[in-house]
């Protein structure tokens, strides 16, 4: 009892402060602020806490949502589908079909029984080594092929492959194809345009894409759409001015002419007459747009608007047509060719046949250089010059066309005079097929030129007059007898229709010098003479053999095609000759 009562002495003794052992050791000294700081402490960080609780809780939400949704919220690009392309009378040239782009999760679908990868390999059309190359990638996402039809997307999602998924797109599909590939373009995998009017006109066919949010699974997959962001808005259909019908004939023309004389390429094209519309525009050698695996350099020169050459004698009949408007010669004016060599200062021009004394239209019938030169020394050369300004030579064209070059035309006050004699007949001056057709349409009107549409014409141009309505129909007489006996392009007439127009054959320019070697044949008429209709050029380049000349090569070229869009378009005949006799050696013209 005593040790109980001693026991609880101690107690209430150290409940006073007082220390319940006497060893100076075991004694407990504990400040009364050292319990204070702890206790403030622990409730500044609880305070602490709860203010960030209600920061986060209260101020953060939105950036807190946001940070969240990325982890598991996606916005999807709704493609807008591209505007198609149609030619004058509403058939397709160009339109989108929908295909699938393949991606994946590589982790993911690395770990797919291996017959599943190879099956996959095989119907993306790659090896199995190349796809596990493009599934080992550190990426969450890698393409593994873009474009791919309908029908192998629905075998690829039979497999059932985790983490393989599709995206939808569009392709771009080309019916007329090598036909059209200079004319219409084609679009690269993006659905950007490359070339031609889907490179020209991408801003009007592209639209504008879309988007949608929605909720995907770590697979990818979706699980829950959130709402569209934004419609997608297709793109403008855009309308040609290019008959298909005529397309195809000029297309064809050139192709069988290049087989027929060895050519290295060909181009021809047709323009309205009335519109100033270009209705056909063909080269060879072509491309086809649909598939572009082999594609060259070669095959993709729009050689009728991006390449330049001399045009030679077709420059002739604007050289004597500004004389007739000067009121300087006639038509029967005489002129003295000689034995066919003529001396301006230390140089020479020559004819390959001396025609001695001839009128100017057989200047322009048998294409007479000493006669067109004699003709453009009397002519101002600053008139000249006009003349060929008005008819757009060396001037960038503005029709929209990309690629379009200007040619070269000389300052008129540093020409020599036989550097003057020389522009009469075609060289020391470059043009474009496209520029060459076009003025002929001054021959082809009534004087005027009017500007030239790749698209489709709703109302009449208006023209600028270059000569006179009677010296058109004058050298329109002229051209006539050009393709008659006599003539230097009697292969270039038509059964039923009265054509006319000019040869050339031009001297490639091989390092800094002509060759004697390599030529361009050229023809540029018109058809029917008796109501124009259409103005036809076409280019011959590189032909191997014997026949090179326009004459031999660009003429008939030009009669085929001619003949064929006349019928097709049911132009009415303007001739009764139907039987064409062609001279066994027809008379070559000068250049």
């Amino acid at each position: 009892m005593r040790r109980s009562a001693n026991t609880g002495s101690a107690r209430v003794a150290a409940s006073k402060g007082v220390a319940f052992s006497t060893s100076p050791v075991l004694a407990v000294r504990v400040p009364d602020w050292r319990s204070r700081l702890v206790l403030f402490i622990l409730f500044a960080a609880f305070l602490a806490l709860g203010a960030r609780a209600l920061w986060l809780q209260a101020m953060s939400t939105k950036f807190l949502q946001k940070q969240g949704a990325s982890r598991y919220e996606r916005t999807l690009e709704l493609p807008a589908i591209r505007g198609k392309i149609f030619d004058r009378n509403g058939q397709v040239l160009g339109s989108s079909l929908p295909v699938k782009a393949v991606w994946a999760i590589p982790e993911d679908v690395l770990a797919a029984p291996p017959e599943k990868l190879r099956e996959l390999a095989r119907l993306l059309e790659m090896t199995e080594p190349e796809l596990r190359k493009k599934l080992d990638s550190d990426r969450t996402f890698v393409y593994l092929k873009r474009q791919v039809e309908m029908d192998v997307v629905e075998k690829i999602e039979k497999l059932k492959i985790d983490g393989i998924d599709t995206r939808k797109e569009y392709k771009r599909f080309y019916p007329q194809g090598e036909v059209m590939a200079h004319l219409v373009g084609f679009t690269n995998v993006e659905d950007v345009g490359q070339e031609a009017f889907e490179l020209s006109q991408q801003k009007t066919l592209v639209g504008m894409t879309g988007s949608r949010r929605v909720i995907k699974d770590r697979l990818g997959h979706i699980v829950e759409d959130v709402g569209m962001s934004r419609e997608p808005h297709d793109g403008k259909d855009l309308t040609l001015s290019v008959d298909s019908k005529l397309q195809y004939i000029a297309f064809t023309s050139i192709k069988n002419a290049v087989d027929k004389f060895h050519a290295k390429a060909g181009a021809a094209v047709v323009l309205d007459v009335h519109t100033g519309e270009v209705l056909a525009l063909a080269n060879w050698p072509s491309y086809n747009p649909n598939d572009r695996r082999n594609l060259t350099g070669e095959q993709l020169r729009n050689r009728v608007i991006t390449d330049t050459f001399e045009p030679g004698s077709t420059l002739k009949p604007f050289t004597v047509a500004l004389a007739l408007d000067k009121g300087r010669v006639t038509p029967d004016t005489l002129f003295d060719t000689g034995n066919g060599r003529m001396q301006i200062g230390p140089n020479t021009v020559r004819d390959t046949h001396p025609h001695g004394i001839i009128n100017v239209s057989q200047i322009i019938q048998k294409s007479s250089n000493i006669g067109v030169s004699k003709i453009a020394l009397a002519t101002p050369p600053q008139e000249m010059w006009e003349l060929f300004t008005k008819l757009g030579f060396g001037q960038a064209p503005r029709f929209g066309f990309p690629g379009a070059v200007a040619g070269r035309v000389r300052p008129y006050k540093s020409w020599r005079p036989i550097e003057q004699a020389n522009m009469a007949f075609g060289q020391g001056i470059s043009v474009s097929l496209l520029q060459l057709a076009r003025s002929y349409m001054i021959f082809a009107r009534n004087g005027d030129i009017i500007p030239l549409s790749f698209q489709k014409v709703t109302e009449p141009p208006v023209g600028q007059q270059v000569i006179s309505a009677k010296t058109a129909a004058q050298m329109r007489t002229m051209l006539e007898t050009v393709v008659q006996p006599g003539g230097t392009a009697v292969q270039a007439q038509v059964p039923g229709y009265r054509v006319g127009g000019k040869t050339g054959t031009a001297q490639k320019v091989v390092d800094g010098r002509y060759s004697q070697t390599r030529y361009d044949g050229v023809f540029a008429g018109i058809a029917p003479l008796s109501n124009p209709r259409f103005v036809i050029a076409v280019m011959i380049s590189d032909p191997a053999g014997a026949i090179h000349t326009g004459g031999g090569v660009a003429a008939p070229t030009f009669a085929a095609l001619a003949a064929n869009a006349l019928r097709a378009e049911n132009v009415a005949p303007d001739s009764s000759v139907t039987d064409i006799i062609i001279p066994e050696h027809p008379l070559e013209e000068e250049n």
